[in-house]
């Protein structure tokens, strides 16, 4: 699958209670998440991103607690991707399972910038960052994860 859009870039450690607030844990309902994304690192996140953008951030992104809120928020907001030097690993599985596509690739969360634009191929496992003319190369995703992700996350993926 392929995504573009324009890198908001964040740092190390950013955890679920950053990704969204633990007060606005009792939504289910994935709009009402997507609004208050991010708010606690930049309170114009939601304002910024626009459907396509890509998240870049650094080491252990969505560390802390295992709620699946977190990618839910950030997949709603509009947000076609997440590339980071690493993922707490249960942020990677929730973000799979709820359909939203992942990279791990450290080399290319270091180098893009905020407002870059980017290119994500995970089929080909290829990332460019148009912006510097740049390109990376990130390992790809198993056929069944791929599947997983292209049918909107793992509850999609087993009702067909």
């Amino acid at each position: 699958m392929k995504y573009k859009g324009k890198a908001h870039r964040f740092g190390d450690n950013i955890n679920t209670d950053d990704i969204i607030p633990a007060r606005y844990l009792d939504s289910k309902d994935p709009l009402e998440l997507a609004e208050h994304c991010m708010e606690y690192l930049d309170k114009n996140f939601v304002k910024k991103v626009k459907k396509g953008d890509i998240v870049v951030a650094g080491r252990n992104f969505g560390c802390g607690s295992s709620r699946e809120h977190a990618p839910i928020a950030i997949k709603a907001c509009g947000v076609s991707c997440v590339i980071a030097e690493s993922f707490a690993r249960i942020f990677y599985r929730n973000a799979i399972n709820v359909g939203l596509p992942i990279v791990v690739l450290p080399e290319a969360a270091k180098y893009i910038n905020n407002g870059n634009i980017v290119e994500v191929d995970t089929k080909k496992g290829i990332i460019r960052n148009v912006s510097k003319k740049k390109e990376y190369k990130s390992e790809i995703y198993p056929a069944f994860i791929e599947s997983i992700v292209k049918k909107g996350g793992l509850m999609n993926y087993v009702r067909r």
